[in-house]
């Protein structure tokens, strides 16, 4: 880019739009408004093919899947010149699109929100959220999203944080699992899983979701590899608890920890409205009651020792003591 240019002057704008999965079905209002405003499209060709029929009139221009920065820059001069410009991504441009390499061109440049650029994020349903819909209800408790592309992240970054979370039970959406240079990282992620994972964990894959080409495969943990995943895939593995039944996916959100199901009943110790018995108040209060040490506690819940014994060395004052006691025992 050029000298750090005139802002004040500039007024035009930069829209990141979501196009969601793609379809105009599950195009949001705002997400169409937006490209009908703009003067300017900027995008990857396949996003651009996505929306081809929202653009007449329109200076339209493509870029390949490894020029995002050039998609920014381009962007950005487009808005100094005083053009509105829809800069475009599918899914949700602020989950693995557009928004980030767009601020930090900006940022370089010396943009402030002040300035005569303006920006704005127009949210979309990123893959997790329409590859779940389409599949059940995979995300309804705890769940992160990993992508598995290493030209911009170091291998051994990635590997940590997939060990990390299939120790931690999450449920997890892998982006970029799969391209045709890069094979090997969904094998070792699978690896990674099945060091803290049952091998009959459920697994659904979800391609192209909500587009011409759409594919659905459910399978597990320990056969995922040997199915049909790509670019345009994307990997949700389940946790523990997570099951697949009429064909659909789904992660408990933990009801039946507290409640009887079918009548509604809360479970003997427990209270509507009301930390579980082994939440916070009650899990505290039984560590302290234990007399087991730091390490047999650590072991047992799986956390760090030095967590435990910071717990177990705090004293309990009268009314938590009580609190918790009246926890454990309801």
């Amino acid at each position: 880019m050029s000298d750090t240019p005139n802002l004040a002057s500039a007024g035009g704008k930069i829209m990141l739009v979501g196009l969601g999965p793609g379809s105009h079905d599950h195009l949001t209002a705002r997400a169409r408004a937006a490209i009908a405003e703009a003067d300017t499209i900027i995008g990857y060709v396949t996003y651009i093919r996505l929306v081809a029929d929202l653009l007449e009139g329109k200076e339209v221009i493509r870029k390949s899947m490894t020029e995002e920065l050039d998609r920014a820059i381009e962007a950005f001069e487009r808005a100094r010149q005083g053009k509105k410009v829809a800069l475009i991504s599918s899914g949700d441009a602020g989950v693995y699109g557009m928004a980030g390499p767009t601020f930090e061109v900006l940022f370089q440049a010396g943009w402030t929100p002040d300035s005569g650029v303006e920006v704005e994020i127009i949210p979309g349903a990123s893959a997790l959220n329409t590859c779940a819909a389409l599949v059940g209800a995979p995300l309804t408790h705890d769940f992160c999203a990993i992508s598995l592309s290493d030209l911009l992240t170091p291998w051994p970054t990635i590997a940590r944080r997939l060990d990390a979370v299939a120790y931690s039970d999450f449920v997890v959406a892998l982006y970029n699992p799969k391209s045709g240079r890069r094979t090997g990282q969904i094998v070792e992620a699978r690896r990674l899983f099945l060091r803290h994972r049952r091998p009959d964990t459920p697994v659904a894959i979800v391609k192209s979701a909500y587009r011409p080409r759409q594919r659905i495969e459910f399978t597990t943990l320990d056969k995922m590899t040997d199915c049909d995943i790509g670019m345009l895939s994307t990997v949700l593995i389940g946790n523990s608890n997570t099951f697949i039944q009429h064909g659909l996916m789904v992660t408990p959100r933990g009801y039946r920890n507290k409640y009887d199901v079918e009548s509604g009943a809360t479970h003997h110790g427990e209270q509507a409205g009301r930390s579980l018995s082994t939440g916070l108040t009650g899990w505290r209060a039984g560590l302290h009651a234990s007399g087991r040490s730091a390490a047999e506690l650590a072991a047992e819940h799986r956390l760090p020792e030095d967590y435990i014994a910071a717990l177990l060395a705090e004293p309990l004052d009268a009314t938590q003591a009580s609190d918790e006691a009246n926890e454990v025992e309801a």
